[in-house]
């Protein structure tokens, strides 16, 4: 069953339990029974609120592996220029070579930690609709039930 079918189960089960007297329109519900939808609802919570977990436990992952790769290429750059450091000309192209590969080293850093920021920006957006979405149904759900449990109890 997905949240909305398990939503309705309870609203069902709502529906036909039976009022306490004298308890200010309180009802008997099986409380088992309750239980097993709520964690049914945990199981089949949206796929995209696991997804953001897991991109949020993986943002710093993907952000020290960006920062490693610039740090290896920085090193390989700078080994490099150590090794044609032997002539003037050797030097000054070694020089060269070696702040080109620190800028595309930086520039690169830059642009991965620009597309990861995105893409979890992107994921967090998404889920934070869906969080929303879900928050208004629950809403609206309590609200029918707080409407029909008055109904009830105007009724009496």
């Amino acid at each position: 069953m997905n949240v909305d079918e398990i939503l309705d189960v309870i609203d069902e089960m709502l529906d036909k339990s039976w009022s306490v007297p004298l308890s200010g329109g309180r009802c008997v519900v099986d409380v088992e029974k309750m239980r097993d939808l709520i964690d049914d609802i945990r199981l089949n919570m949206p796929m995209e609120i696991k997804q953001a977990k897991a991109i949020v436990a993986d943002r710093h992952d993907i952000l020290e592996s960006a920062r490693s790769e610039a740090a290896e290429i920085i090193r390989r750059g700078e080994e490099r220029a150590r090794v044609l450091v032997s002539e003037q000309e050797v030097v000054k192209q070694a020089q060269a070579k070696a702040n080109e590969l620190l800028t595309n080293a930086q520039v690169k850093s830059r642009e991965i930690r620009r597309a990861t920021s995105e893409f979890a920006d992107r994921v967090l957006r998404s889920t934070e609709e869906v969080l929303i979405q879900n928050v208004n149904e629950v809403k609206q759900t309590r609200q029918a039930i707080k409407n029909q449990r008055m109904n009830t109890h105007q009724e009496k």
